[in-house]
């Protein structure tokens, strides 16, 4: 019997192999805000054959952005919300990024970095948590709201972010008065009045593709399976462009 299962086991391994290749590599960067693990990393298990993750926490994982570490992932996933950066790891995070690493930034990850205005550009927004002037612009601080239950607008059905995905009904945190980068390409909406209306973009930082997921708060998100599909395909799309 367990000599079945083993074999079990390495068939399944050689078929995904075989029909996905080599997994795409994700780094998880958490750090500066608290989070239920053990839903979160469900979730990031539940994404397949075709993903591996690892998650690496701030400030250790700042060493993941010098360049000698940069071939040990394919793609970065931020879910983090930290705020203290030196002036060095400020340039090898930025030109990590720059360089082509694509990029998937969640929920609170808008709301790191505070003082380091090009971190607005990476995530192509920013949760301000004070007043702040930007690019010649007064912005007041941005506010939230926990546990709504609210609808999802798809924004664009063609992206391959949203491909197959229809409008839907979330239990989740929204933001509010929160920068959003002219020029991203919505791929999602909202009429929640307690929220700025788009709160899922794409655009590019240098070569790098980025994905920018709004939501994503808690474990009623993390288990919802339309959420661990946009997550899939944000992660595909910015590695692959399909």
């Amino acid at each position: 019997m367990k000599n079945k299962i083993l074999l079990l086991a390495l068939i399944q391994l050689l078929f995904s192999y075989s029909v996905y290749g080599k997994p795409i590599r994700i780094l998880v960067v958490t750090g500066g805000h608290g989070y239920n693990q053990t839903t979160f990393n469900e979730m990031l298990a539940s994404l397949g054959p075709e993903i591996s993750y690892e998650i690496a926490e701030l400030p250790e994982a700042y060493n993941m952005f010098l360049p000698e570490n940069r071939s040990k992932y394919d793609v970065l996933v931020f879910y983090h919300m930290y705020q203290q950066i030196t002036e060095e790891q400020k340039k090898a995070f930025a030109d990590c990024i720059a360089g082509g690493k694509p990029l998937v930034v969640l929920h609170h990850s808008i709301c790191a970095y505070d003082n380091w205005e090009e971190y607005f550009r990476i995530a192509g927004g920013k949760y301000f948590h004070k007043a702040t002037s930007f690019e010649g612009k007064e912005y007041k601080p941005s506010s939230y709201i926990h546990d709504l239950k609210f609808m999802v607008h798809v924004a664009n059905k063609k992206h391959p972010v949203t491909r197959g995905i229809e409008d839907f009904e979330i239990f989740d945190e929204t933001y509010d008065d929160y920068y959003v980068a002219p020029g991203v390409t919505p791929l999602l909406t909202t009429e929640e009045t307690s929220s700025t209306p788009v709160i899922g973009w794409t655009h590019k930082y240098g070569k790098a593709r980025v994905v920018t997921l709004q939501s994503g708060h808690d474990t009623p998100t993390f288990q919802l399976p339309v959420y661990r599909k946009l997550l899939k395909q944000s992660i595909l799309w910015v590695y692959k462009g399909k």
